[in-house]
């Protein structure tokens, strides 16, 4: 894996964590809203907004320069509207992140698998 590629990975790793607190949080101002006199949805729709925003940007290029399957791709983007898929996200990423320098490794100390 070059580095942009693991750039890319770490940055829509980076942002998935908090897209997924910054939903729950506008979830929670939701009802709030309905049920108190608190209204926090304005200022967490435009925080959640942003962090989605920025979601969708990290995995396009993501996927662009990962060349991921669609299959995968699609899971990352559906992930990124789950509630708590930004947490499942996150530690995917990671796994695969990880996987990818471990074979890098490997390649460079020229270990062939069996």
């Amino acid at each position: 894996m070059d580095f942009k590629t693991a750039t890319a990975l770490r940055r829509l790793r980076l942002v998935s964590a908090p897209e997924a607190v910054s939903f729950l949080l506008l979830l929670i101002c939701s009802v709030l809203k309905r049920t108190t006199d608190f209204n926090g949805v304005p200022v967490m729709g435009w925080v959640h907004a942003v962090l989605f925003l920025l979601y969708l940007v990290f995995w396009a290029d993501a996927w662009n320069r990962t060349k991921w399957k669609w299959q995968t791709a699609a899971l990352y983007f559906a992930l990124a509207v789950l509630p708590t898929g930004g947490f499942f996200a996150e530690r995917m990423l990671k796994r695969e992140a990880e996987a990818s320098v471990i074979a890098a490794r490997a390649r460079r100390e020229g270990v062939v698998n069996a």
